[in-house]
């Protein structure tokens, strides 16, 4: 038996829909801050030259634990001491340090020996140890907050720990945390954040998928109110989503915290084409034409409108691969993928479905056909009636939007992205509250000629610096290799807090300098280079966000360029919370160029699809005013521009040109079979415009589903995107025939054009 084409390529996909299950379980998730380094930047590589020499600034996990009432109480003393010495014997741990394992050094008659910071089972010296410790710059902010209501311990972990290693250091601390009966901690640190990020991105991806599907088997109820073409939709839909899901599984991508966005844009985008491909072959049914005949025609219209629509939304992707950033550059390949699977998806399964049935049994007919044509209808008319309105509103929107466009801030934050009500989010604010927050701030230091890192005068110009960054008020904690020679000194003057001093001539240096060549050789190698070259100041920094943070290092050099020697050091400052922020740079190039790539390729796209320069404006013209209410909208609402919110501006002019092109598609279409100018944009409103408008209308609550997300640069993505994508369908019904109007009024396919444009006076389309 021979099996016809259509059943062929149901099949196919049948087939291809069964293989995608199994790679769908062979998705794998990802998450580390080294994914938002921009990669290329100068900063970026002398950061990585300076961890070579030293250590990198994000191999740690801190660990705090509350007692409201104070921690300076026995019980919870001790069982913290515990605790603390539990600590070290975790995986992928290499150090743990708290109050309870830290000594002070003291100078004795009989030599050096050490005395404990706080006298655990001595609580009638606990006062006197609380004073001592909070009048310790070292300790405050570091290992006790400023309340004493907590204790903090930080871990140094192994370098470069991968997902499935934090994975299993996370629940080994809150194990052993829960073993020692403590309720009141919190966590930070990149361990954390990637288990916690990567749960997020898994949960986002399952209820965007969930919400979205619920979403469209609503819509399509309303459409068509026919179980057949509720069925055929849903099924084109979702195997669109299933075969690019199973297709990154296959390919072994791996999804970062950008992730989410893909359900709905599958969805979203599959539901779009399908409309369209569905819409066009019940109109050509309800004209008199036979299955095939209307299928055939559906292919050869709208399947070319919708190949465009797909290839502008696919190079309005693709334009992020511009991007310096890894998780922008892979979101933008995978989402262009992921649009052309949804088209060949709809051309090859759809059209074989939809041939298989008749049009009452896909839709049903009611009066809402007649209620779309009277809404058309009048939208037409008033593009007729008020080009002047249109065009004097237009010009408004504009002037607002450079005006919103200006006030847009990139002072991103850390707290930006993490996710809402979930206990990182909380964590994260603990530590910025009462402690020295996460950001790692680093200054690092080159001797010049003559000079080492273990040179008098090099300590003293570190000293310097060193207190500079105390008077810094977003830095709480700072460290160098004056901190060890001022903890020296206090140490030989019997630990008096005033004594916290750089010793005060070369003699003393020198006896200390003999003390410092003692230490372990791990604890040097953390401050000094192993050529003796280079030291280290390392420090954090609260999240103040990226501009404030860019200010800070810009008062720091400016300050090292009045007050150190040149000829003694050199300082840069460095660290992996300054080269996050310059994201917020790139992100701004990188938008321009990607956008600007997008407007070019389209335009190009656009020339060889009409041959008239006039249509190329015609279609870019509309969705300019998208991206700059994007814009606008992101100034006015005070929305920080930082990476994942950069990627709407790709989707908003990908996405909006679509309906641009099905508009303008038809309208040519008409012009061809020898109808005018005003007969074939009457045609276009009436037969395309419903089309446009139910799309947009999914497209809005579609993107709105990203409200339910917890991750903040999501649900700011769908916000922009569903009103923007509002506005881009208003510029395509109203913005558009003005310009058409205004641009073509000579010769058209061998027909004189009026100058004034009069309506048709009847229908020029059999409608249901």
């Amino acid at each position: 038996m021979t099996i016809q084409p259509g059943k062929k390529s149901i099949i196919t996909f049948t087939i291809l829909g069964l293989l995608s299950i199994y790679f769908l379980f062979q998705l794998k998730f990802s998450f580390s801050l080294e994914q938002f380094f921009p990669e290329g930047d100068e900063d970026l590589e002398f950061y990585r030259s300076f961890t070579e020499s030293f250590e990198s600034d994000i191999n740690f996990l801190l660990l705090a634990v509350e007692r409201k009432e104070g921690v300076f109480e026995k019980s919870f003393l001790q069982r913290f001491d515990s605790l603390s010495l539990s600590a070290q014997k975790l995986p992928h741990v290499s150090n743990a340090q708290s109050l309870t394992n830290v000594r002070y050094p003291l100078k004795t008659p009989f030599g050096l020996t050490t005395v404990p910071v706080i006298h655990i089972d001595e609580p009638d010296r606990y006062e006197k140890d609380k004073e001592r410790i909070l009048s310790d710059d070292r300790f405050v902010n570091t290992l006790i907050s400023e309340d004493a209501t907590a204790l903090a311990i930080v871990f140094k972990t192994v370098t470069n720990l991968n997902l499935e290693q934090s994975q299993e250091l996370i629940p080994a601390v809150d194990e052993m945390v829960a073993k020692y009966g403590f309720e009141d901690y919190h966590l930070v640190g990149p361990p954390y954040f990637q288990k916690e990020m990567v749960a997020m991105q898994q949960r986002e991806i399952t209820i965007s998928a969930i919400v979205s599907g619920i979403l469209v088997t609503l819509i399509m109820f309303l459409i068509f109110r026919r179980s057949w073409g509720i069925f055929i939709s849903l099924c084109s839909i979702g195997l669109g989503m299933l075969l690019f899901m199973g297709l990154l599984g296959a390919w072994g991508r791996e999804l970062s915290a950008m992730a989410a966005l893909y359900p709905v844009l599958m969805i979203i985008v599959g539901t779009s084409d399908v409309i369209h491909i569905m819409s066009k072959y019940i109109d050509e049914l309800r004209k008199g034409f036979s299955r095939k005949e209307a299928i055939q025609t559906t292919i050869r219209e709208i399947g070319l409108a919708t190949l465009l629509t797909s290839l502008t939304t696919a190079i309005g992707f693709a334009t992020l691969m511009t991007s310096r950033i890894g998780p922008i550059r892979d979101f933008g390949l995978n989402a262009a993928i992921g649009v052309v699977v949804a088209y060949i998806t709809v051309i090859g399964f759809t059209t074989a479905l939809l041939v298989m049935f008749r049009a009452d049994q896909i839709m049903r007919v009611n009066d809402k056909q007649s209620i779309w044509h009277r809404m058309m209808e009048s939208s037409y008319r008033f593009t007729l009636r008020h080009p002047k309105f249109i065009g004097f509103a237009s010009f408004l929107v504009v002037l607002i939007c450079f005006w919103g466009m200006s006030l847009v801030t990139t002072n991103y934050r850390v707290e930006s992205n993490l996710p809402r009500g979930e206990k990182i989010s909380e964590d994260f604010k603990f530590f910025e509250k009462s402690f020295s927050g996460f950001r790692p701030l680093e200054l690092a230091i080159f001797t010049q000629e003559g000079y080492t890192a273990n040179s008098y005068e090099v300590l003293q110009e570190v000293g310097k610096i060193e207190d500079k960054l105390m008077g810094v008020p977003a830095i709480r904690s700072v460290a160098s290799l004056a901190t060890v020679y001022r903890s020296i000194n206090q140490m030989f003057n019997n630990n008096n807090p005033d004594a916290y001093q750089l010793p005060k001539d070369e003699r003393q240096f020198a006896k200390y300098k003999r003390l410092v060549s003692k230490m372990p050789a791990n604890t040097s190698a953390v401050m000094v280079s192993k050529d003796q070259k280079n030291t280290r100041i390392t420090s954090r920094i609260l999240d103040v966000g990226a501009d404030s943070v860019k200010r800070v290092e810009q008062e720091i050099n400016e300050w090292v360029a009045a007050n150190i020697n040149p000829d003694i050091i050199d300082v840069k400052v460095t660290g992996t919370g300054l080269i996050l922020d310059k994201n917020a740079e790139y992100v701004q190039r990188n938008l321009l160029q990607g956008l600007g790539l997008a407007i070019i390729i389209i335009s190009i796209l656009m020339a060889l699809l009409f041959r008239d320069w006039r249509m190329v404006i015609i279609s870019l013209v509309p969705n300019v005013f998208p991206l700059m209410i994007a814009g606008a909208m992101l100034g006015f609402v005070g929305i920080e521009l930082e990476a994942g919110v950069a990627i709407t501006f790709a989707i908003v002019f990908g996405i909006a040109v679509d309906d641009t092109i099905h508009f303008l598609s038809k309208f040519k279409l008409s012009l061809q079979k020898g109808c005018s100018i005003e007969e074939s944009l009457h045609i276009t409103f009436i037969e395309t415009g419903k089309a446009i408008c139910l799309t947009s209308v999914i497209l809005f609550f579609g993107f709105l589903v990203m409200l339910f997300s917890i991750h903040p640069p999501s649900v700011t993505i769908g916000l922009l995107i569903s009103l923007t994508l509002l506005s881009a369908l208003m510029a395509d019904l109203f913005t558009t025939p003005v310009l058409i109007r205004w641009l073509i009024r000579e010769k058209e396919e061998g027909k004189e054009v009026l100058k004034t444009a009069q309506p048709p006076t009847t229908p020029s389309l059999k409608t249901s």
